[in-house]
C-alpha cells in the first residue's frame, strides 16, 4: 500500500550573482516532489516561533529541512545517512520542543 503524500512544485531561479554581476544565462530549475508533511503549515509554525534573526530565514529553513528530511526518510537504509540519522532525530525533537 502506498502512503498518501502532499504534492508540490518548486521553481528556483538564479536572480543575481554574489559578485553583483548579471548571470550570463538564465538559470532555472523546477522540481515536482512529494512530502508527507504540509509544508506551508510548517512554514507558518516556524514563522511564529521566530527562531532566526532574519524573518525570511524561517521559510528558507522550512523548505530546506523538509526537502532534505523527506529524501533521508525515503532512503533511510542508505549508508550515507547511517551516522547522521540519530543526530537528526535529536535535532528534530529539539526543534519541535522549541
Amino acid at each position: 500500500m502506498t502512503k498518501k503524500a502532499n504534492k508540490y512544485h518548486l521553481k528556483l531561479d538564479l536572480v543575481s550573482l554574489a559578485s553583483g554581476e548579471t548571470p550570463e544565462e538564465e538559470k532555472s530549475i523546477e522540481v515536482d516532489f512529494d512530502n508527507h508533511d504540509e509544508i506551508f503549515k510548517i512554514i507558518e509554525v516556524l514563522k511564529e516561533k521566530d527562531l532566526f534573526e532574519e524573518k525570511g530565514q524561517s521559510v528558507e529553513f522550512a523548505i530546506g529541512l523538509k526537502l532534505f528530511s523527506e529524501v533521508m526518510i525515503k532512503n533511510r537504509n542508505n549508508p550515507l545517512f547511517e551516522e547522521f540519522a540519530p543526530a537528526f532525530r535529536d535535532f528534530m525533537k529539539k526543534l519541535k520542543s522549541s
